[in-house]
């Protein structure tokens, strides 16, 4: 279970909850969103037949059968949620089938394009298990030019991690959706492609070292990076979620997050 990617970040968004009260209600959110998750990608790894086509998947409507289990993820979000997404949550489950396809293939095919955040929540927390198994299955590995997009679903970062290299770390991106890690340039801006390092700064936090903003003053946009070289514990989706004071900070100095997280935060 230890090399599991669902149970690790299970654990450490449990184990986070514990350490920080300011983050501990979003850490028992994603914990029990990650839980179904988990448990979704073992039922798809199992029938793999629900899974579309290896040739060009997001150009394949979503059928009936990725649906399916959607019904079953409203009450999780119901049970852990605060009171908000609890209400839509019950709304959602008073919609019917075709509703909930709708919604899930509107998603699907427009790149993440919804008129409601709260409806782009629900879905994409709900797909992601689903598009983390596709790219699996595709095998991916990307060696082609500095990919500001997931060069799996051509969806936008969601954070940076660095991982040890040597004596020194590598930069990736990791993909908001389909959670992909892609190498990236350290001296480069994600959202707008500025290389001046003068207007790349660096910020960082006492109670969460490892854990950085990166943010660019020409596009005044800012992405979290977690350093792995500072706590090899971490797992990097968690402890972006864990350190929302930062983006409450970048965001009072006027920077933009270049795509919101799982928690839409």
């Amino acid at each position: 279970m230890a090399n599991n990617p669902w149970q690790r970040r299970i654990a450490r968004a449990d184990e986070l909850a514990a350490r920080y009260a300011t983050a501990a209600e979003l850490l028992r959110l994603y914990a029990a969103i990650a839980r179904f998750q988990a448990d979704f990608y073992h039922e798809l790894a199992t029938q793999p037949q629900k899974l579309a086509p290896n040739s060009n998947p997001f150009a394949t409507p979503l059928g009936r059968e990725v649906a399916s289990a959607f019904r079953r993820f409203l009450p999780v979000v119901e049970q852990h949620a605060p009171a908000k997404l609890r209400e839509a949550a019950r709304a959602l489950a008073a919609r019917d089938d075709d509703s909930h396809l709708q919604l899930l293939s509107a998603f699907w095919q427009a790149n993440e394009t919804l008129a409601s955040e709260t409806d782009a929540f629900f879905v994409r927390a709900y797909l992601q298990p689903y598009v983390a198994a596709l790219r699996e299955r595709a095998n991916l590995r990307y060696s082609g030019p500095t990919a500001f997009v997931c060069p799996f679903c051509q969806r936008k970062p969601g954070l940076g991690v660095l991982r040890p290299l040597g004596e020194g770390s590598q930069r990736s991106l990791i993909c908001s959706f389909c959670l992909a890690e892609w190498e990236f340039r350290r001296i480069l801006c994600p959202a707008c492609g500025e290389e001046d390092p003068a207007k790349l700064a660096v910020y960082t936090a006492e109670e969460l070292r490892h854990v950085r903003v990166e943010a660019c003053d020409s596009c005044k946009c800012y992405i979290k990076t977690v350093d792995l070289t500072k706590s090899g514990l971490g797992e990097p989706v968690v402890d972006e979620i864990a350190s929302v004071a930062l983006d409450l900070w970048a965001q009072t100095q006027g920077y933009s997050k270049l795509q919101v997280n799982l928690l839409r935060l």
